[in-house]
């Protein structure tokens, strides 16, 4: 199980990666490989913010689960897309509990309760909808987006499926996992005060 902590969103781990790799190498280099339509153009390498994408949604859940990268379970999705600039971004989902905000919602609405698969004591709950269906509820959820630098993203130099793309997606996924770590995880932080 990843071991998250307060200034880590996401965790790769190349050990389990390499462990539970049905080829001996890489899990992921094996969804990639299932993958491989969505990393080229026409038979072309793609372009830095596609492939970052794709690198990404492949790492990710639900593609791989768990994913090489793992995201912690109490923001989701956290996705990486191409903006209409046409730059990276980052879009990370937060549910926000009531009692995280300056004014809770009047008339004492149900909120989001952890989620059933959730074990006492866990610090990264994933939150879920009520069950309970015979009142209102409010919901409140945060996107935080964060653009990403062009300077991490990679030129892949292949277009098919093989050792080099696994290596060059990556490495790419990694300069993501680094800058998310860096610069998301203060701003989902400070959401809800450092509570979760």
């Amino acid at each position: 199980m990843p071991q998250y902590n307060p200034s880590a969103l996401v965790v790769i781990d190349d050990t389990t990666d390499q462990e539970r790799a049905s080829d001996g190498r890489s899990r992921y280099g094996a969804y990639l490989a299932q993958h491989a339509d969505d990393f080229h153009d026409d038979g072309e390498p793609l372009r830095p913010v596609e492939f970052a994408v794709a690198a990404w949604q492949t790492a990710t859940a639900p593609v791989m689960s768990p994913g090489y990268a793992a995201v912690r379970p109490d923001i989701y999705p956290l996705d990486v897309y191409r903006d209409h600039h046409g730059g990276a971004q980052f879009c990370a989902k937060v549910g926000l509990r009531h009692a995280a905000l300056a004014n809770r919602p009047a008339g004492r609405p149900l909120d989001w309760q952890l989620d059933s698969w959730t074990h006492a004591g866990q610090q990264w709950a994933c939150l879920a909808g009520p069950e309970r269906t015979d009142r209102p509820a409010v919901l409140v959820a945060a996107t935080v987006l964060l653009p990403i630098p062009d300077d991490i993203l990679i030129r892949p130099t292949a277009a098919r499926s093989g050792r080099t793309l696994t290596r060059e997606a990556k490495a790419v996924v990694a300069a993501l996992t680094e800058y998310a770590n860096q610069h998301l995880t203060p701003l989902v932080y400070s959401l809800a005060g450092g509570a979760r």
